[in-house]
């Protein structure tokens, strides 16, 4: 009996085992398959909230932090390829925090493993980060990493950037549907990524479009050259981020640019600067009609101009206004330090504004002929019936008055005619007079204070070693009379010629400005300044010149070195 009840209750035990075995089985395939569900289920809303998203920079930043989430990695970022297909442009990070930032510094531009993706832009899943023949290392205070997942981003065919994950959670590896995922997010961010760009170009032609009819307004409208220019300026500015916005126009009689109108950042320190035409970023756009880029404008050697102007800033273009014969100066637009290069989808843009500022300035001008052959017209018309009316009528007064001072008898009425007559004949001695100088055009006037300005500065530099900045402000050609103006030039050469031969300078800055009433001439530089018992022959002289003038000289040696000279005088009442 006892032997036929123990195979019964082994019988029952092995079915019970075999069932707990099954239902653990099952149990791990339903937790399994929970697991891909709830993980296609993120990974589609991940998809879902990346396609939603118009703005580039935000579409790379849920890009990343999506990345981040899926495949449960401690740190992600996404590197954006650069223009030369070399190098990252840009770096977006998830896990680092900002004072890991602040102390690790400068972003990657693509070394090591990072730029083993860019080289070649494959699936890339390492154990260990330090064991690849590429790995360049980590600096100061970074991180510690080891697992790491790559994957790259293409739009269209072309590689923007790639993904990399580090340090999956748990201290597990990434695994092959880890790299399946990603590989998924990727295809999906390149689509976001083009959208993003399209919507981005989109609303960037549309406010073009809302400025050039803006401009053409103002066009038709009959607004000034320089009101036109402004607002061509400014809406360049506002479109393109930049901080500061500059147009040079050509100075007539020189090889030189003068910056007429500055908007943003230290936008007061460039107006009037004058720029030579064959040895800086402007020059080179205007000689060369198309654009000129710059990486870094504090750091460009093509800046003649002081580049402590230009702090802060970073990169800049040049565009021409107009082309060909019709080519009438430049636009310079500067970002700050750190933002994005100037890519060629913004450039066209600008050359088209350029070419509308073109336009701007030939309708200016020939708004201006107009009205100076309707000034001339006018002072003609004037002198014609002056002529033929005024002074005919006042001769056949004063024939009648002769005529009629023959019968009068009494001496002293006699004699009050007769002064009538002489007064009618100097009065049409004085018209005539009138007459011949509103029919006479200085032609032959000669170059401006500005283009003799110019020349002097020019003249000096080889003396020198450098080139002095130049800036020069107000109406100078047209409020300071030629003799103040000879004066003027004489000032100027003296205090150059004073710098190149005494002061050991490295630098000098000449300004040069007139508010109607008075002129002013500053000359400063970083030499030696003034010795208390030195010549001051050439001093004396520039004083004397100011005091015949009604002026003043005055001069100083900043705390800082070198000398401020600077000679005043009044241009009114003269």
């Amino acid at each position: 009996m006892g032997s036929s009840e123990e195979p019964r209750e082994t019988r029952v035990r092995l079915p019970q085992l075999r069932l707990d075995e099954l239902l653990e089985e099952l149990q791990a395939r339903l937790d399994a398959a929970r697991g891909t569900r709830d993980r296609v289920h993120s990974l589609l809303e991940a998809v879902l909230s990346v396609g939603r998203e118009l703005d580039l920079e935000q579409a790379l930043r849920s890009i990343v932090e999506a990345a981040a989430v899926l495949v449960d990695a401690e740190y992600a970022a996404l590197g954006v390829i650069g223009p030369d297909g070399k190098r990252l442009s840009d770096f977006l990070t998830v896990g680092v925090s900002d004072e890991q930032v602040v102390q690790i510094g400068n972003y990657p531009e693509g070394h090591g493993i990072l730029g083993e993706l860019i080289r070649h832009p494959e699936r890339l899943r390492l154990t260990k980060l330090s064991e690849h023949p590429s790995s360049y290392g980590f600096p100061p205070h970074h991180p510690p990493m080891n697992t790491f997942l790559g994957v790259p981003i293409r739009v269209r065919d072309q590689v923007f950037g790639n993904l990399y994950l580090t340090e999956k959670r748990g201290g597990a590896q990434f695994d092959d549907d880890d790299e399946s995922v990603l590989s998924t997010l990727a295809v999906a961010a390149g689509v976001a990524i083009d959208n993003a760009r399209l919507y981005e170009e989109s609303r960037l032609r549309e406010r073009w479009l809302q400025a050039s009819a803006e401009i053409t307004h103002s066009l038709m409208s009959g607004s000034e050259r320089g009101e036109v220019l402004a607002l061509i300026a400014e809406r360049a500015r506002e479109i393109t981020g930049a901080a500061l916005a500059v147009v040079a126009l050509p100075m007539p009689d020189t090889d030189s640019l003068t910056v007429e109108l500055a908007i943003g950042q230290e936008a007061e320190a460039h107006r009037g600067l004058v720029l030579p035409m064959n040895s800086s970023l402007i020059g080179q756009a205007f000689s060369d009609a198309t654009p000129v880029s710059s990486p870094d404008i504090s750091q460009d050697e093509r800046v003649s101009t002081n580049l402590r102007l230009f702090t802060g800033l970073g990169p800049a273009v040049a565009v021409p206004i107009g082309s060909g014969d019709g080519l009438r100066g430049v636009v310079l637009l500067v970002r700050e330090a750190g933002r994005k290069v100037f890519a060629d989808q913004e450039t066209e843009p600008l050359q088209g504004f350029g070419a509308q500022a073109a336009v701007a300035m030939e309708l200016a001008e020939r708004r201006r002929d107009a009205e100076q052959i309707a000034m001339l017209e006018d002072r003609d018309r004037i002198a014609r019936d002056l002529h033929d009316l005024a002074i005919q009528r006042l001769f056949a007064t004063g024939m009648t008055l002769q005529s009629a001072g023959r019968f009068i008898e009494h001496a002293e009425a006699s004699e009050r005619v007769v002064r009538a007559v002489e007064d009618l004949d100097e009065t049409i001695k004085i018209i005539r007079s009138t007459i011949f100088g509103l029919r006479t055009h200085d032609e032959a006037a000669g170059p401006g204070l500005r283009a003799r300005a110019v020349r002097v500065v020019g003249e000096t530099a080889p003396v020198m070693g450098f080139a002095p900045s130049l800036r020069m402000e107000g109406l100078l050609d047209t409020h300071v009379p030629k003799e103040i103006a000879d004066h003027v030039v004489a000032v100027l050469s003296e205090a150059l010629t004073n710098v190149a031969r005494h002061a050991r300078a490295n630098r000098a800055e000449v300004a040069l400005e007139t508010d109607g009433r008075e002129v002013r001439l500053e000359v400063s530089d970083d030499g030696v300044g003034i010795p208390a018992e030195g010549r001051r022959s050439g001093l004396s002289n520039m004083a004397e010149r100011a005091q015949q003038l009604g002026g003043d000289l005055k001069w100083t040696s900043p705390a800082t070195g070198g000398t401020v000279l600077c000679w005043r005088v009044p241009v009114t009442n003269r």
